[in-house]
């Protein structure tokens, strides 16, 4: 019985937040295909911005045709599911080629954008407006 070696190609991933959206990158060597909850990368983000928020490390390494992005996407909205992405795309990224992580932090890709929700206050209608003042 001989052992022939299994080809396992190497995966990287990288988590992605974003207000209440949260993104499972996972990046191989590859062709190009960009794949976001199973469906097309152009089919999923269908607004211009958030798909070129998406793809943008990519399009900044000069690595589209050469990876293939699998990525998960949930909570918050399409707009903060494209930061998400980006973010973990971006950290996967760092983890795939170590060369590129400078030049990822100097354009600001593995900076995660802290601002969140403010929460309702209680007295307050909401975060910031008040309840309406009444003279008389």
């Amino acid at each position: 019985m001989s052992t022939t070696p299994t080809s396992t190609v190497e995966k990287f991933y990288g988590t992605g937040r974003r207000r209440e959206a949260v993104a499972r990158v996972f990046l191989q060597p590859g062709t190009g295909r960009f794949t976001v909850n199973d469906r097309p990368v152009e089919d999923y983000f269908k607004n211009v911005a958030w798909l070129k928020t998406a793809v943008e490390p990519l399009e900044f390494t000069q690595l589209k045709t050469q990876v293939d992005v699998y990525a998960t996407a949930r909570g918050g909205g399409v707009g903060g599911q494209a930061g998400a992405v980006r973010l973990g795309l971006a950290r996967a990224l760092a983890l795939f080629r170590s060369e590129l992580r400078p030049a990822l932090r100097k354009n600001g890709f593995l900076t995660r954008d802290p601002r969140m929700k403010e929460r309702k206050k209680y007295g307050q209608k909401g975060a910031r407006k008040r309840f309406q003042y009444s003279k008389r």
